[in-house]
């Protein structure tokens, strides 16, 4: 055995520390925490791919918008709940512009980041319908959504797509959908973390389904338009951004400003509803909130609870990056390209040094190359390589923590820097000697 650039013991030293009994299961923030301790202790730099953070810098359409907005004073006053009309109406001309899809202004709410237009959206689907209080998830997906469920108190079952693409995807929906108890279906496209993506006829099935159990898809737009593919950076040209939108009226878009423009710590984000769906009333949503259709008790009832609204600036930073975009101003997709050449690089290594790809095809094509991958390597469990990895100084997440039932491990490129894919070849082939297949 060669020696590792990181004494074992330091690293099972720190694993015990944090008190993890199976690092299968140890969380993101566990993760980095071990990473930068075992780093700052022994002087030499990790690899880090656990922690899905832009690594780049946020887009200054964007941050110049803000900074005005600022200067002019927007910040004496409560926003409205509803959103700032010019971010309505630039959020409604992006989706026409990228998606190919009509959705009225009125429909497109501002939100503190993804995350909260998901933990709001869980509330209203949750509470729409009477015995439909179950939320459905296409795993593998973003564990942090499980948890605002189980902050929520609402039930959700899962499925690892993995062995259910094509035309497997339809009957594994539909025999929880059957039951009768779903009110929600939740996907990320493309996938955190395996980098999948739904195709066309996957979609349609989705959209079929959830327009004939009268369920809600919630579509997960973290990463737009990243698919790098095919070419989705032309404004109100095809190709666009793929989406069951085009299948179904039972639908929630929700499109983050953190990924595609970088614009990550000022959590914004805009959930879009379709307009059938926001103009819809439920029984259920009507007796407790006084008749108000779905759209409504989205904005003033969960997101005023929750917040009082979106900030004022934040929401101008992304009207601005969003109009620049649509103008043909600001080609959002060659700015975070770059993840796509890291992934590329990063697979090139590990592959030649035995590992494989987990989720390595969307049928019959490659995955592209992009924010995230996954690995694994033979004859090793996830928590055995992620564990076994940190002492090469490489952190990475287990694909368990994300509804995986694979084993291996999340990558992220984000934090990745050129000087970087030396030493991590040098590292992978002492692994590969040390850990012969």
């Amino acid at each position: 055995m060669k020696d590792t650039p990181i004494s074992r013991s330091l690293i099972d030293g720190a694993i015990e520390k944090y008190g993890i009994q199976d690092f299968a299961k140890a969380t993101i923030r566990e993760v980095k925490a071990i990473a930068e301790y075992a780093e700052k202790e022994s002087g030499v730099e990790f690899i880090k791919m656990e922690m899905g953070i832009p690594g780049l810098p946020a887009a200054q359409v964007g941050v110049d918008a803000q900074i005005k907005a600022l200067n002019d004073g927007i910040a004496h006053s409560y926003p409205d709940i509803q959103g700032n009309p010019v971010l309505k109406q630039q959020a409604s001309r992006f989706v026409k512009a990228f998606i190919g899809i009509d959705i009225n202004p009125e429909g497109c709410i501002p939100v503190c980041g993804s995350m909260q237009g998901t933990f709001a959206s869980f509330l209203t689907c949750s509470q729409a319908q009477k015995g439909k209080d179950t939320v459905l998830f296409i795993d593998p997906g973003f564990p942090v959504q499980k948890m605002q469920l189980q902050v929520q108190g609402v039930p959700f079952v899962t499925f690892d797509v993995y062995d259910y693409r094509g035309d497997k995807l339809r009957p594994k929906l539909e025999s929880y959908l059957s039951q009768g108890n779903i009110c929600a279906i939740v996907y990320s496209n493309p996938n955190n973390p395996a980098w999948i993506c739904l195709t066309e006829e996957e979609l349609s099935d989705i959209g079929a389904l959830a327009t004939q159990y009268d369920v809600v898809v919630m579509e997960d737009l973290a990463y737009f338009a990243m698919d790098f593919r095919q070419d989705l950076g032309t404004p109100f040209q095809p190709p666009y951004q793929p989406t069951v939108a085009r299948y179904t009226d039972n639908y929630m878009l929700l499109i983050s400003g953190s990924k595609a423009f970088s614009y990550a710590g000022e959590r914004i984000g805009v959930t879009c509803i379709s307009d059938a769906l926001f103009h819809r009333h439920f029984d259920a949503l009507s007796a407790r909130y006084e008749g108000l259709p779905f759209g409504m008790v989205f904005s003033t009832r969960m997101l005023y609870a929750l917040s009082s609204g979106t900030s004022h600036s934040a929401q101008m930073a992304m009207a601005a990056m969003m109009q620049a975009a649509c103008d043909g101003e600001y080609d959002f997709r060659s700015e975070v390209h770059v993840y796509g050449e890291r992934a590329r690089r990063l697979k090139e290594i590990f592959l030649r040094h035995g590992f494989y790809v987990v989720y390595d095809t969307d049928l019959d094509r490659p995955i592209a190359d992009g924010f995230y991958f996954t690995i694994g390597y033979p004859g090793m469990t996830s928590g055995q390589l992620a564990h076994e990895l940190m002492y090469y100084g490489v952190s990475a997440i287990c694909l368990i923590t994300t509804g995986s039932h694979q084993e291996g491990l999340r990558v992220c490129t984000s934090f990745i820097e050129d000087h970087q894919y030396q030493p991590l070849d040098e590292r992978m082939a002492v692994f590969a000697e040390n850990n012969p297949r």
